[in-house]
């Protein structure tokens, strides 16, 4: 639930003001570090020119520049970059890995359908910016809110329907290109160690960030505990292995001005596990950004059962358990947007009312899933 370089940040360099000291040493940083490193390959005079740090993001930072050199031939390159730096503190998960990330896009590049950003330099080192962190290539395009919702407010509202349903069914079938990536020669370092099969794997890490966020369940505990519990006890057997993408909804989408995809982002969650993970996910969080704040689907956005069908119809594999993922992707949903408000009242970012409204709607959702489930049983 993180904010990539997905929309274009207010300059600071280019008005004429004077930098604040803080931007300042990090241009001062950023230019000498990537002035070493484009050195290695016969490069020079490096300088930045546009530069911003926007305040979005709740897992990294993230800063904007604009890059010119010399090339080893002689030629004079121009690349927007984006940097990306693993939080050292203030973290929505456990262990975040922001070189894992970029060796995840590294390993999709190329791929047919599953277009990434550029992954240009990682450094492990935290001296630079006080942790790890990578430069990737800047994508431009648009890419649907979150707050508010692109049901709501924004660009999407303006599109006729047909478009909408152009726009959607593009994000789905990315999804699906996703899911049938050989995974094996280049992104094996996703799969999950452990005994049993890629769920059971990932229900063994849910259970150790679940003891994690300890502090932060106090947001309709005991239907959070319902939730986990059924997810323990009612595993599907379901051998799939794919790439799960771990944040598929159409707000980690860039897209194009014909609606095509640009670039998915934010592959902190990646793992190798049951496709159902990510379509589970990717209703959910329709769910939460509409029918849970009380609004209706923008006209040519297909409702819940029409998504899993076209899924289906675009080559994504049966899912019989969807009813399972989908509780399960609001159990992760509840930890990810508890911990998310314990972050945005410890850094003043919003009030403790406000900041609870997030987590509450999820817990919402994990109550509608446990009923639906429920109600078929009976």
């Amino acid at each position: 639930m993180t904010r990539e370089a997905k929309e274009p940040p207010e300059t600071t360099a280019a008005s004429g003001a004077q930098e604040p000291p803080a931007a300042a040493a990090t241009r001062e940083a950023l230019r000498g570090w990537l002035s070493d490193r484009l050195a290695r390959q016969g490069c020079r005079e490096v300088t930045l020119g546009e530069l911003s740090q926007p305040d979005a993001g709740y897992s990294g930072r993230t800063v904007f520049a604009t890059a010119t050199w010399i090339a080893r031939d002689g030629e004079p390159r121009r690349e927007e970059l984006v940097v990306r730096v693993q939080p050292p503190e203030q973290q929505l998960f456990v262990a975040p890995d922001a070189l894992r990330q970029a060796r995840t896009m590294r390993g999709l590049a190329c791929r047919s359908g599953v277009p990434v950003p550029v992954i240009w330099f990682t450094e492990d080192d935290p001296e630079v910016f006080g942790a790890p962190f990578y430069v990737m290539g800047r994508v431009h395009g648009r890419v649907p809110g979150d707050v508010p919702s692109w049901h709501a407010r924004g660009w999407t509202t303006e599109l006729a329907p047909g478009q909408r349903r152009r726009l959607y069914d593009n994000g789905l079938a990315a999804l699906v290109a996703l899911h049938r990536v050989d995974w094996r020669p280049e992104l094996g370092f996703l799969a999950a160690e452990g005994t049993g099969s890629a769920l059971d794997r990932y229900l063994v890490r849910l259970e150790r960030w679940y003891e994690w966020c300890g502090p932060s369940r106090r947001f309709g505990p005991e239907i959070l505990d319902a939730g986990l519990a059924w997810v323990l006890d009612h595993r599907p057997e379901d051998p799939g292995e794919v790439v799960v993408w771990g944040d598929a909804r159409m707000g980690n989408i860039c897209f194009g001005e014909d609606l095509g995809v640009a670039a998915l982002f934010d592959w902190e969650t990646a793992t190798i596990g049951p496709a159902g993970i990510d379509l589970g996910w990717w209703l959910m969080f329709e769910r939460y950004l509409c029918e849970a704040q009380g609004l209706r689907r923008l006209d040519g956005v297909p409702g819940r059962d029409s998504t899993i069908a076209r899924y289906r119809e675009l080559g994504g594999a049966e899912i019989p358990d969807i009813d399972y993922y989908e509780l399960l992707a609001g159990v992760v949903m509840t930890l990810i947007s508890s911990r998310l408000a314990d972050v945005l009242v410890d850094t003043g970012r919003v009030p403790p009312a406000i900041a609870a409204t997030y987590p509450t709607r999820a817990v919402g959702l994990v109550r509608e899933s446990l009923a639906r489930i429920g109600a078929r049983q009976r």
